[in-house]
């Protein structure tokens, strides 16, 4: 026996005791004001979208095949035109320096790392322009919410386009606001106040208040300074009106790669697909939008049989382990895109704690895909997994 060298660089000893993302989860719980972190891990309504969604991933079933040479395994996977290392790439989050004030940046720095796509929200808190800084030779992407002012929305779109990102996601399930009840109680405004309960709430985080005072104030890249609630900067945003013929006209005007996020059912997944998009995203948006919403890994295997040969699925919502990532590319997606993973890793420990995210999710891909006997992702078949029916659709003629 031989005593383990101390670690004395705390962060470092707090990042390397995190196995899982929920171990991340629990650090970020202990380091951020209740708002911020309610703000990255809440849903909407009564969260039921995102807790079916991470329940779908838990009740699969792995068929693991023996007596294969996987001594090396290869998770490398082309997306949308361009290469990737791992089959996920990091997902548009909005508010994120509210989070931890590193933000996007710290998510462009680890993505390029890492050899994955980075993507930045119509909401982010870095520019265009500081996100291509921070990953110059990586792969971008934009998130776009379409707004009531269409030319203030495409003026974004060209910026996106003169940095050299090479994908648009436009999201489409944003009529209006869900219904994020947390951030209702918890009074969250943007930027932040201080209030008697946010001062006791500082008194047990003073490494997050020290930093959110004394960075840049937190502002939008792509919007003008805000003073409000949360909610009334998305309602004053959204637009209700965006049809299929909006997305057409963005289409003609963006001259990489377009997907359209916020994909919940067959029908809709085949009328972009005709509209000839270059991908879909199986989206509810981390359940943030409508609760009770379809579960997209439920949908992952119909829609990738419809229209996977025309255009590529990708998918998010209720992924928290390397595991969830290789069933969804097992059951048809191209490619996945982690978002409260990412933050999690963010708000446990800055840039580090989103290596330390990526670097947990790789070794699970790998480890998993050993343990089925694939060396290659495009090895894995639907054949590997089996989708466990905890409730099913009562028949109509049962009524």
């Amino acid at each position: 026996m031989q005593f383990r060298r101390p670690e004395l660089d705390r962060k470092k000893r707090r990042l390397d005791a995190a196995l899982t993302i929920e171990d991340l989860r629990r650090i970020a719980k202990r380091r951020t004001p209740k708002a911020a972190f309610d703000y990255t891990d809440g849903a909407a309504e009564e969260e039921l979208s995102l807790a079916r969604a991470r329940q779908a991933f838990s009740d699969i079933e792995f068929h693991p095949a023996i007596l294969r040479d996987v001594s090396t395994v290869d998770t490398t996977r082309k997306v949308l035109g361009g290469p990737s290392a791992l089959p996920f790439g990091i997902a548009p989050t909005g508010f994120t320096r509210m989070m931890q004030t590193e933000g996007e940046i710290a998510g462009a720095h680890a993505a390029a790392r890492a050899g994955i796509p980075f993507a930045l929200s119509t909401m982010g808190t870095a520019s265009i322009e500081d996100v291509r800084t921070a990953n110059p030779n990586g792969r971008n992407w934009f998130q776009l919410y379409m707004w009531t002012d269409r030319d203030r929305s495409m003026q974004l779109v060209s910026r996106a386009a003169a940095a050299g990102f090479d994908t648009l996601l436009v999201t489409v399930d944003v009529p209006v606001a869900g219904a994020r009840l947390r951030d209702k109680r918890n009074g969250m405004t943007i930027p932040p106040q201080l209030t008697v309960r946010t001062v006791l709430d500082a008194a047990w985080r003073p490494h997050w208040w020290f930093d959110f005072l004394t960075t840049e104030p937190l502002a939008f890249a792509s919007l003008d300074r805000w003073s409000g609630t949360v909610a009334e900067l998305l309602d004053s945003m959204f637009d209700p009106t965006v049809t299929f013929a909006d997305l057409a006209w963005i289409k003609d005007q963006w001259p990489g790669k377009l997907v359209v996020k916020g994909i919940q059912t067959v029908e809709d997944a085949k009328a972009v697909t005709d509209l000839g998009v270059d991908g879909i995203v199986l989206s509810n948006h981390g359940g943030r939008q409508l609760d009770r919403a379809p579960v997209p890994f439920h949908l992952l295997p119909k829609v990738a049989t419809e229209v996977g040969a025309d255009t590529e699925v990708l998918l998010d919502t209720g992924i928290m382990s390397g595991a969830d990532i290789v069933a969804a590319i097992a059951l048809g997606a191209r490619f996945t895109l982690v978002g409260r993973a990412y933050l999690y890793g963010l708000m446990a420990g800055g840039e580090a704690g989103v290596n330390r995210a990526i670097t947990i999710l790789s070794e699970q891909i790998e480890r998993t895909m050993r343990l089925l006997g694939v060396h290659t992702l495009d090895e894995l078949t639907p054949a590997h997994v089996t989708q466990m029916a905890r409730f099913a659709p009562r028949p109509i003629d049962a009524l």
